[in-house]
């Protein structure tokens, strides 16, 4: 059987996930569940920090712990679409084209998508919406081959993976790097957040099955908005932690 702070965490998740104790809700104090349940408040607090923990509620003591509007979570193994991983959680994806140009790549984007001299890109800025709320501020660079099928796409409403797909274009590997990032001036006006807003920034490169660079792009997500996971095990894992 599990220690009691272990069912106590687990009945509190519970109750939380079925509106009892809805976001911006407060639980009961310490001293009420520890009588409740015949706990000390010893278990109480160790209920409260694995849950604090999970992001399920506040970590801050001396007062009653406050419900957390839970994070919307990623996963990778979802590979890249924006839509279709809103679509999956219930929610309604959206977007507004910020620019979309054809030019000569910067050194970093000519080295990520391994680009000849006098190759050309095509480059997409687009604010991201989950039912209608700004999330999301995409940046990506596409290979010429692919960038040229863009201007063909309701970039708007429809998912660009999901055509460029439809279109015979293959998107089969990502490598992804996530750290923190302040908003820039640019990110926090198209965001509406003060500048210097955390935010989650993640790296994608993304190939066809051949291994042939498609994609490069930068994202920055707002941090209280979504979250990532990454599934790993003993046997497959392709977790790498690095220094920024």
């Amino acid at each position: 059987m599990s220690p009691l702070y272990r069912q106590l965490a687990d009945e509190l998740r519970a109750r939380i996930a079925d509106g009892t104790y809805p976001p911006g809700s407060r639980l009961p104090s310490e001293s009420e569940l520890a009588e409740r349940h015949g706990a000390s408040r010893g278990t109480v607090r160790q209920a409260f920090t694995v849950l604090a923990t999970d992001g399920l509620i506040s970590s801050r003591k001396g007062t009653r712990r406050l419900v957390l509007q839970p994070a919307l979570v990623q996963s990778f193994s979802q590979l890249h679409s924006f839509s279709q991983w809103a679509a999956s959680i219930g929610e309604t994806p959206g977007g507004r084209v910020v620019a979309l140009v054809r030019r000569e790549p910067t050194d970093l984007e000519a080295e990520r998508l391994d680009l000849d001299p006098g190759s050309r890109i095509y480059h997409l800025t687009r604010l991201r919406l989950l039912s209608g709320r700004p999330v999301m501020v995409e940046r990506t660079a596409y290979v010429e081959r692919v960038g040229a099928l863009i201007g063909g796409i309701d970039t708007d409403n429809e998912s660009i993976t999901v055509r460029l797909q439809e279109l015979g274009v293959l998107f089969a590997h990502a490598q992804h790097t996530v750290s923190a990032i302040p908003a820039e001036a640019e990110d926090a006006r198209l965001l509406g957040v003060r500048p210097r807003t955390p935010l989650l920034r993640e790296l994608r490169r993304t190939t066809d099955p051949e291994n042939r660079p498609l994609e490069w792009s930068d994202d920055r997500y707002l941090g209280d908005a979504v979250a990532f996971t990454v599934h790993n095990s003993v046997q497959a894992n392709t977790l790498i932690r690095s220094a920024s």
